[in-house]
């Protein structure tokens, strides 16, 4: 067994059964978003049902409570980082520690890839994302405006990678 699954056996990659699951969870943990911001966060709108075929989603609980959707990218090769395209926790399950152990994942997952950078971002009116990534190691790399969102782009450089 790699360090991923040895550590995190309660998180797995989603299977196609788990798509309604990935939706309802992740529109549970974006829908509120919507008033503040003046439109669907983009996650809410996803293919949920393609991310999860081509092997990016990964869900914890059971039912889910929560998800990460991982793209890592590796070309080119002086830009390869591990894209954390979106992580949910159902409501339900705030402060259980489930984001946590997501993110916890994400740099494991990292690791094993031979990655050692991972990137997000988020929309600059979710300030509750922009006071939690920074405790997790994540720093601000730059605020653009991508379409009609208004986002904050983060990186977490890992060690011993």
């Amino acid at each position: 067994m790699t360090e991923t699954t040895d550590r995190f056996t309660d998180i797995r990659p989603a299977t196609a059964a788990d798509v309604p699951a990935v939706a309802a969870v992740t529109h549970a943990a974006y829908h509120h978003y919507i008033a503040r911001i003046g439109r669907r966060p983009a996650p809410m709108d996803a293919d949920h049902a393609a991310d999860v075929a081509a092997g990016r989603v990964q869900v914890t609980g059971d039912p889910v409570t929560g998800l990460l959707v991982l793209v890592p990218v590796t070309a080119p090769v002086e830009d390869a980082h591990l894209f954390l395209e979106s992580i949910a926790v159902h409501p339900d399950a705030a402060g259980q520690g489930v984001g946590r152990r997501l993110l916890a994942f994400a740099d494991a997952h990292a690791r094993s890839l031979g990655l050692d950078e991972i990137r997000l971002y988020t929309n600059a009116l979710m300030w509750e994302n922009q006071k939690i990534y920074p405790r997790y190691g994540y720093d601000v790399v730059e605020r653009r405006l991508d379409g009609p969102y208004d986002r904050v782009h983060y990186r977490k450089r890992l060690r011993g990678a």
